[in-house]
């Protein structure tokens, strides 16, 4: 994960835009995400305006924890 460049991250948006997405999603024992979609889109949205941030990147590590929970089922 990190550091974080608007290549990584459309090549991040491109894995979503690709793959069908769960309803909702237990990332892990205490995150439950109830629409999933709509979470990655809004999450997708901040990551483009504060990728260059590395205070603001929480989203993205989230994008890339769901990517790789999603890649294991």
């Amino acid at each position: 994960m990190g550091p974080y460049t608007l290549e990584k991250l459309n090549e991040l948006k491109e894995w979503f835009d690709t793959h069908e997405l769960p309803i909702d999603l237990q990332l892990d024992k205490s995150t439950y995400i109830p629409d999933l979609k709509d979470t990655v889109l809004a999450l997708l949205d901040q990551a483009f305006v504060c990728y260059s941030n590395p205070k603001m990147q929480g989203g993205i590590v989230l994008l890339e924890k769901i990517k790789i929970h999603l890649d294991k089922t």
